[in-house]
């Protein structure tokens, strides 16, 4: 399974690539779609200033709602230089790429200071790619949803996260990724989040793709942020029976209406005990895809380390 994909809907919109030689009386409703463009790809093959050109010559863009910035779109610039115009924009999503375009961690992001100022009615945000993206403590008052997919998420960025304020936020995700790939965010620099600090209306939260995800569990078992939860996610990672342990003994987690441990390195046994203490109380658990270490033989001082083969499910 790719975990890499176009977006094919966004906002709760359909994505419709902003199509090429198409007169505006031909195009649906501005407010129906998510707009994606891209340049440089079929069905364009158009450098970015042609591309966003013949977007905001065609389309109404005081209508549009989200927005979907695909390969070769220089984007929050050209966002906020049209932030006059995209009077009604509520979602964008920066860097809908898949792997056959870019790998993840060659995508280039920027700091998201003036997105966030710009459009201060923006309720969803999400961004694909880590490389050299920064996030501002200040926050924004109207975000609702913010997820963050990395294969390598500078921790800095994690932790300012963290402590940003956000009262609105309902949904957060971040894809931590791998120290190899510019990650290496710690349990230590999440602990404002974990707190509950700044994010008081949060409902959702997702620590996922880290290879310290057994950490990020015996965290999570004692974090006074989870008892408002109503969904939790530690998926993606090289969560063992050591962290699932940890959140068996932990606070009770059967408020939750859904725990997502999928792509982990669970024992049979341990998949049991969890199903066991949690289905019955109606949480539905996600244990599919079940990993089994990498077979390769590693070095003494990697064993030092604690390598034992566990991998996470995106990387490069």
């Amino acid at each position: 399974m790719s975990y890499v994909q176009h977006a094919r809907n966004f906002h709760g919109l359909p994505v419709l690539t902003v199509p090429p030689y198409t007169p505006a009386t031909l195009l649906p409703d501005a407010a129906s779609v998510a707009w994606r463009l891209q340049s440089g790809r079929y069905p364009t093959d158009e450098d970015s200033d042609v591309c966003w050109e013949r977007f905001t010559g065609t389309v109404e863009l005081e209508k549009v709602r989200a927005l979907v910035l695909g390969y070769g779109m220089d984007s929050v610039s050209r966002l906020t230089d049209l932030s006059s115009r995209l009077t009604g924009l509520e979602a964008v999503f920066l860097g809908d790429i898949e792997d056959e375009e870019e790998m993840i961690s060659s995508i280039e992001q920027s700091d998201l200071t003036p997105l966030l100022e710009a459009f201060p009615g923006l309720r969803e945000l999400v961004v694909r790619g880590g490389a050299g993206l920064e996030f501002p403590v200040a926050g924004h008052p109207g975000l609702r949803a913010l997820r963050i997919e990395s294969g390598g998420l500078p921790p800095q960025v994690a932790e300012n996260v963290a402590a940003a304020d956000l009262p609105s936020l309902e949904r957060l995700e971040l894809w931590l990724g791998d120290e190899w790939y510019g990650g290496g965010t710690t349990v230590e620099q999440l602990a404002r989040l974990l707190a509950g600090d700044r994010k008081p209306a949060l409902r959702h939260l997702g620590l996922q793709n880290s290879p310290i995800q057994d950490e990020l569990a015996a965290a999570v078992a004692t974090a006074p942020v989870v008892p408002r939860l109503t969904s939790l996610s530690l998926s993606m990672g090289t969560l063992s029976d050591q962290g699932a342990e940890a959140l068996l003994h932990g606070q009770p987690l059967t408020h939750l209406a859904e725990l997502d441990l999928s792509h982990h390195f669970l024992s049979e046994e341990m998949m049991l005990r969890i199903w066991t203490a949690l289905e019955p109380a109606g949480v539905r658990v996600n244990l599919i895809g079940k990993q089994e270490p990498d077979e390769e033989e590693w070095e003494d001082d990697d064993e030092e380390d604690g390598a034992d083969g566990r991998y996470i499910a995106v990387a490069e």
